[in-house]
């Protein structure tokens, strides 16, 4: 169930609804937006009867859902949520960027790309502290250690810290030192890990699943937000598809089909998606110019002594390159910059229905 408040609702009056909820035996999710405030209902098994809630002050209406998600939809909250993450922002409009090397290997490899990333204008830096690896003799990460050099690179160039957890212990020191938590694809259905995740105060990174469904993905999202942690952060980073040309197949297509449903920004990863550098480029720009929130990169000093994922890293020079590139991309399509000439208005000017959805027609 979702239950709009009037514009003119106080906090009380949101506390007094989120009581009636807990008194029931459910959960209340308050989420305000900029015109109105929204509270989201679960742990309920069955229907819930709206009169519990209509003759409540401040409430505008209560809204049965259907669908299998409730906080994560536009249903709840129409504009998009914007994910605080250390000292900056994701989905406010700009272009995030997340830079940095597959794997934390020693600090000389770790602060030689930190040093581009900072220069280039960029706000976030990635990189593995602990390693999920297909093989289990393959490098594993450093640790806590690498974590450590992770905290040093946020003190000397004020990059804020994305790295990935693997297990609730992970996510206990991913959030003593990281300013925001990912949760790999391998873990991207590992419930008991989001529900973790979802008791944290940290934000979360979400990477779709090898061969998740929108649906599959949207409700791991779902998960985290259920336990109380509303900062979560979607990114499509390749699913696993009859094509041998590349190490994953990068679905664009899913950055509006979630844009549509739901009010989490989300982000590409060029890098995961295609498995080769050469590819990286092209796929970045294809992931700005479909409106993703931003992209993550996997940035190396040296891709050939990469002990992990060096075939689809690139160097720090051709990174720089890329984030200016991107950024001027990024400011072209602003809709707010794109001059329509007065010809073509006119031409238009008795089209002005909005695009419809006509897959149920």
């Amino acid at each position: 169930m979702l239950i709009v408040m009037k514009a003119e609702a106080t906090k009380s009056d949101i506390d007094r609804v989120v009581e009636v909820i807990e008194k029931l035996g459910f959960r209340g999710h308050a989420m305000p937006g900029e015109s109105r405030t929204a509270i989201g209902v679960t742990g309920n098994k069955g229907s819930i009867d709206p009169a519990n809630f209509e003759n409540l002050p401040g409430v505008a209406e209560a809204i049965r859902v259907t669908k299998p998600y409730k906080l994560i939809s536009r249903d709840l909250r129409s504009e998009k949520s914007v994910i605080n993450v250390g000292s900056a922002s994701i989905g406010d409009g700009t272009m995030a960027m997340i830079a940095g090397p597959c794997a934390v290997e020693n600090r000389e490899q770790v602060f030689e790309a930190a040093e581009a990333v900072a220069a280039s204008g960029a706000k976030f830096f990635r990189g593995g502290a602990f390693k999920p690896r297909t093989s289990p003799y393959a490098f594993q990460g450093m640790g806590e250690d690498g974590l450590k050099i992770l905290s040093d690179v946020r003190e000397e160039f004020g990059l804020n810290i994305i790295t990935e957890a693997m297990d609730e212990a992970g996510i206990d020191l991913v959030a003593k030192y990281g300013d925001c938590i990912q949760i790999g694809a391998r873990n991207m259905q590992n419930f008991a890990l989001l529900k973790y995740a979802g008791r944290t105060n940290k934000p979360i990174l979400l990477k779709r699943g090898l061969s998740a469904t929108l649906d599959e993905f949207l409700l791991a999202a779902e998960y985290i937000m259920s336990e109380g942690n509303y900062q979560v952060i979607l990114c499509e980073r390749g699913i696993r598809t009859f094509a041998d040309h590349a190490r994953n197949t990068l679905d664009l297509s899913i950055v509006p089909a979630v844009q549509r449903l739901c009010h989490l920004p989300i982000i590409v990863d060029p890098s995961h998606g295609t498995g080769h550098n050469y590819m990286v480029e092209s796929m970045a720009r294809a992931g700005i110019a479909v409106g993703a929130d931003g992209l993550i990169v996997e940035v190396h000093p040296r891709p050939e002594e990469a002990l992990c994922d060096g075939a689809q890293a690139i160097t720090p020079k051709q990174y720089v390159e890329l984030f200016a590139q991107l950024e001027r991309l990024h400011d072209a399509l602003d809709p707010t910059s794109i001059s329509i000439p007065a010809s073509a208005q006119s031409a238009v000017s008795g089209f002005s229905a909005p695009l419809q959805d006509l897959s149920d027609v």
